[in-house]
This record gives C-alpha cells, structure tokens and sequence, in this order.
C-alpha cells in the first residue's frame, strides 16, 4: 500500500490517502465482475470524483467561475457524469492549478504543435499520485506479469527535457521495470543508431525479452536509421513494442496499418505485442491496446479513469456506437481539473473506446466554442 505524504501541498491529507489508497486498491477482473461489484466499484469512483471536485471547486478560481455559471457547484452535482468538462485547450490560456504555481514540484508542457509557442500547462505540486498511476496500469497493461526486462528508450532523458510528462512517464518505466542494461539511444546529438544496432543484436544473441519504447515518431526515426544500415531484428518470444503521440509533423507520416506493420516487420514481433498508449499531458492517467493486429485498437484504462463520448455543442453523451469528442474524468488529476474535454474523436464499445483522429468540422467547432465559453466565464 502506498501512504501519503502529510506534508504534500494542495490536497488535504485524507482525501490524498483516500485516492492512493483507490489507485492502488486491485478491482474486480471485468469478466468475473457481478453487477453487485460493479455497482460497488462506481459508487466508489463517484464518491471520491466528488470529493475531488469539491476541492477543485474551492481552490481552483477559473474552474470554479465557470462551475457557477453553468449553475453546478459541490452541492449540485451528484454524479461524476455531471462534472463540467474543461476544455483541453484552456491549459493553454489559465493555470488551473489548486496551489500557486510556485509550490509545484513539476510542470508538465504540451508539445504546442496546435498553437505555433503556446503551451499547455499541467501543475503537479507532487508526483506521488502521477507515479503511482503510471506504475500500477503500466505493470497490468505493458509488462504483464513480468516483474522486469530489458528496455530500450527511444526518446530523450528527463534531464534533457524536464516539462515533458513523456520523458518522466518513460524514466518511471525503465526505473521501476527495466533491468540494469537497460538504456537510453537518444542524446544530445540525436538517434545513436549504432548503440540501437549493437544492442538489438546482442539481444537477438541473447534470447531473452527485450521491450523497446518510444514516441510514434521517433520510433520512424530508428525504423529508418536501421534500415538505412540494412538491419533488421526477430526479437526473442516475449519482446514488447511500445509507441505512443503519433508523428505531429516529426517524421515521416505513415497509415496507421502501415506503421504497425513495418514495426512488426523490422523488429519480429507480432503486432498483438505492438502496444500503443494514448495518454496527454493535461491527464494524469494513460490508456491501452492491447496490441494492434486489428485496427483500431479498443483502448481502455484502469479503475480510476473513466469516458465518455459527447456533442461538444451540449456536453451531451452520443448514443454507443456513434461517434462523439471524447472526455475524460481522472481522478489522479487532483490539483487541475478531473473532468477534460478533448479534442479527439471517439466511438464507445464494449471493453473501451475507439480512437478515431482529431474532431473537424462540426465537432472542431463545437470544442472551439466550449473552449471560449470557458475563457469567458473563468475570466469574468
């Protein structure tokens, strides 16, 4: 069981020990659940969600401006569902953030691929609630029941980027799963190709499980650099492909089914061991594949994470099965804002979600006008 901190700023002790102690509390396996268990693991979430938005509705000011002109407040809302969802965009534009910016041990940064410079911001006075996130889905969804393995990381070390969620969120990996020959194949100078090369092999050599992770896009980068060396790799059974973000422009574009199968190909492992992550860094919690031989993949997350799909003009759940923007209520984001609407599109399906692109047209529109809604009244 992990304890929390008494002296962590910005949440009050027991609500803190409360949603640690939800995090990392195993739930019942959805195939032996029993509605009974269902209905006691949502009233579970739902509790501690408003909890979370009570506090958030205190000590968030932007949050809770817009919280009273949509007429919900702590004594209002009784239902998760019911929180109002910020829109993604706004941690571009306000610091939503319990505590003053200055008392946070971290500052997660968006990319600010959509917005030329500008980036959103993702305040954490601590990390205890965002490790323990990472740690448990990532040891359900990725390592699944091995303890630890070699790792190769192909994206930069935290000290070379501090404000991404990926660099930490990809540290916390190779710490807490990966063995001592585990390393890192990106400097300051780029890809080091020859260190990937030499190290596929001896893995190869070897025949023990290798698990090579990276961003989408860096992940073209050594596809190419390899190929470029005339190297290709059958990695040992049990090896694992992890990528996650896409190609935002990075690298070369590639079809969804392409890029799974040229992975496949280059490193010899089966596309059901290609995982992808989708996670951002206005959230706190990531979500799964598990693997990609059909596309798309149903992506899911764990207990303290829950979706919707909905009309971003109402804020409305869309039928099952239609499409909708997707939003997000994580309880692991106690200091900004539990409840995030995206600006991704989705389909909801048995197990998960389907994720479908980024929202045009109509659907663009409708994120755009949530997000001015919201600017106007957190700014009033």
């Amino acid at each position: 069981m992990t304890h929390a901190d008494p002296a962590a700023p910005g949440i009050a002790p027991d609500l803190l020990a409360d949603l640690l102690a939800f995090i990392d509390t195993p739930q019942t396996d959805a195939a032996s659940q029993t509605a009974a268990s269902a209905d006691r693991d949502d009233a579970a979430f739902n509790a501690l969600a408003l909890r979370l938005f009570a506090h958030q509705f205190q000590h968030n000011a932007a949050f809770r401006r817009y919280c009273q002109q949509q007429g919900k407040t702590a004594r209002t809302v009784r239902h998760w569902r019911d929180i109002p969802a910020v829109p993604i965009n706004a941690f571009k534009d306000l610091t939503l953030s319990c505590v003053p910016p200055e008392h946070c041990e971290r500052v997660f940064m968006t990319s600010g691929t959509t917005r030329g410079d500008v980036k959103g911001r993702h305040y954490h006075p601590h990390l205890q609630v965002y490790d323990l996130s990472m740690r448990r889905h990532f040891a359900e969804r990725v390592m699944r029941g091995v303890p630890r393995m070699r790792m190769g990381i192909v994206f930069p070390t935290e000290a070379m980027m501090p404000n991404s969620s990926l660099a930490h969120y990809l540290a916390l990996a190779k710490e807490h799963f990966g063995t001592d020959d585990s390393a890192y194949f990106i400097g300051p100078d780029g890809l080091d190709a020859n260190a990937l090369r030499d190290t596929l092999l001896d893995v190869v050599k070897q025949g023990e499980p290798y698990a090579l992770l990276g961003a989408s896009y860096s992940l073209v980068h050594a596809m190419d650099a390899l190929r470029e060396q005339g190297v290709a790799v059958k990695l040992p059974p049990g090896s694992r492909l992890f990528d996650t973000g896409g190609f935002k422009g990075q690298s070369r574009e590639l079809a969804m089914d392409d890029f799974y199968k040229q992975l496949s190909e280059m490193f010899g492992v089966p596309a059901e061991w290609c995982i992808n992550m989708y996670g951002m860094t206005e959230l706190s919690t990531q979500f799964y594949d598990d693997g990609n031989a059909t596309l798309p993949a149903i992506k899911s997350g764990p207990h303290w994470i829950r979706s919707r799909t909905v009309d971003p003009m109402t804020g409305q759940d869309v039928p099952k099965g239609e499409r909708g923007v997707l939003t997000h209520c994580d309880l692991a984001n106690f200091n900004s804002v539990t409840t995030i609407l995206t600006e991704d599109v989705g389909i909801t399906v048995d197990g998960g979600f389907l994720l479908l692109g980024r929202a045009e047209g109509a659907q663009a529109k409708g994120c755009s006008m949530a997000v001015d809604a919201f600017l106007q009244a957190a700014r009033a």
